[in-house]
């Protein structure tokens, strides 16, 4: 458990409603009071109402970027300790979420307890798996259009012609999951 958790504010945002369900509920056995949002709006409302301590925020959401909201966290409260979360990782925007002031970036499925041991974490780790096995041509291609997508600030209309390709060939490749490894 974290020094502090009790009685902790947390803003937990995701769009998958019997995910929020479930964590919700887990955080509130680990002693934090859980404020929750499905939408980009609904969260942005709820950083506007009050002052959270700890966030985990999804990355992708409708309405908005995870993102954006880490940099509205911040803002509110520059000692937020924010944990993001997707089933969309990449390494543009997992860079870009701990420039923004994200303390951990999780790929889904996490843990309740996987999360709250992210919130505790105050250094990085030296000893991470660093893989013998090169990138896969479709993880690449995936890392690459992240790259691009981020310096456009996700504009995806602008990324499709930077990558000199069709916009809805670039939103079918945005929807799917990245390719393994």
């Amino acid at each position: 458990m974290i020094a502090g958790a009790a009685g902790a504010r947390l803003l937990l945002v995701d769009d998958d409603a019997v995910f929020v369900e479930i964590l919700a509920r887990a955080m509130v056995k680990r002693g934090f009071e859980v404020e929750t949002a499905r939408a980009f709006q609904d969260a942005l409302v709820a950083i506007a109402r009050g002052r959270h301590d700890f966030a985990v925020v999804d990355l992708k959401m409708p309405g908005g970027s995870g993102l954006a909201l880490v940099e509205r966290l911040k803002q509110r409260n520059p000692q937020v300790r924010i944990v993001v979360l997707t089933g969309f990782a990449s390494v543009a925007t997992a860079v870009e979420a701990i420039k923004l002031g994200a303390i951990h970036y999780l790929p889904k499925p996490a843990d309740a307890d996987e999360i709250v041991a992210a919130f505790g974490r105050e250094q990085g780790d030296s000893s991470a798996q660093v893989s013998s096995q090169p990138l896969s041509v479709g993880r690449l291609e995936w890392e690459h259009i992240q790259k691009i997508l981020s310096e456009n600030t996700g504009n995806v209309s602008a990324t499709a012609r930077a990558l000199n390709m069709h916009r809805r060939t670039l939103q079918r490749k945005l929807g799917k999951k990245p390719g393994r490894g």
